[in-house]
């Protein structure tokens, strides 16, 4: 069967980021898309130029309305926007206790443009605990931290390990923009009393086309995770997919900016 997969988040009309990079990554791993809108955005490979949110009732409507029609399977949550809106989250959460929940703590876009105001990165840090998995970049690990963005590896691993011991939660930190030239994700997740922490090396892919790859991993991921032991099994079945995408994303053609990923590279090998 099919995983059938929530994905909370914004539009993106270009279609390299948000819900539709979600639908596609879920469909890529072989699971059911389904999306909440949580604003629609103006933006494009080059930028984003307005943010319209919807309204808090609306999305939790839209919420309610799919969960008593479909058993959810995971959900991956990605752009809030608005302080409001990420405690709304968190009590829907707490209330209707999906199986498992990937929060991608979006807060400004590849391309630029700020999609959550300072107030909703703030509460984002006490979403955190609400949910299975966490999937931040460099800059966005330390705003959930509380420290400043890590410039090394060594740096990453501390704040990983912090954000995990503060919130239970487990931590996938995605470092693609790390300067130092290390090519390692770092895993931190808990069985039980014991912690366990994993430098996951990938192969950089030298490309600009990086818009939406923080939403679809962990759109992938949530995908990955029905079924799967763990989140190291989740990642190491989504990595290869994930690195085919970057590749492709080399020859879309697709924009004049930042271009998207290639989800369905393999459809074309």
């Amino acid at each position: 069967m099919a995983p059938r997969v929530l994905c909370i988040a914004g539009t993106d009309p270009s279609g390299g980021a948000g819900l539709l990079a979600d639908t596609k990554a879920v469909t890529a791993l072989g699971g059911y898309a389904m999306g909440v809108v949580t604003a629609v955005t103006v933006q494009n490979t080059r930028g984003v130029y307005d943010v319209h949110a919807v309204p808090v009732d609306t999305v939790i409507a839209q919420l309610d309305a799919v969960a008593d029609d479909v058993q959810i399977d995971a959900v991956k949550i990605g752009m809030l926007g608005e302080a409001s809106l990420v405690e709304a989250v968190g009590e829907w959460l707490r209330r209707r206790r999906p199986p498992h929940v990937v929060l991608d703590p979006v807060m400004v876009a590849t391309t630029g443009g700020r999609l959550a105001t300072d107030d909703a990165a703030r509460m984002l840090r006490d979403l955190v605990p609400v949910v299975e998995l966490v999937t931040p970049n460099v800059p966005e690990l330390g705003v959930l931290s509380g420290v400043d963005t890590a410039p090394d590896i060594e740096g990453i691993v501390g704040q990983a390990e912090l954000v995990h011991e503060q919130t239970g939660s487990a931590v996938l930190a995605t470092t693609g923009d790390l300067l130092d030239g290390s090519a390692e994700d770092v895993l931190v997740q808990s069985t039980g009393e014991r912690r366990t922490t994993l430098r996951l090396p990938f192969v950089r892919v030298d490309t600009p086309h990086t818009h939406g790859t923080g939403c679809s991993l962990s759109s992938a991921l949530a995908t990955a995770r029905v079924g799967a032991p763990d989140w190291e099994a989740a990642y190491r079945r989504v990595r290869p997919w994930m690195d085919g995408a970057l590749h492709g994303g080399l020859s879309l053609d697709v924009g004049k900016g930042s271009g998207p990923l290639d989800h369905t590279w393999f459809l074309r090998r």
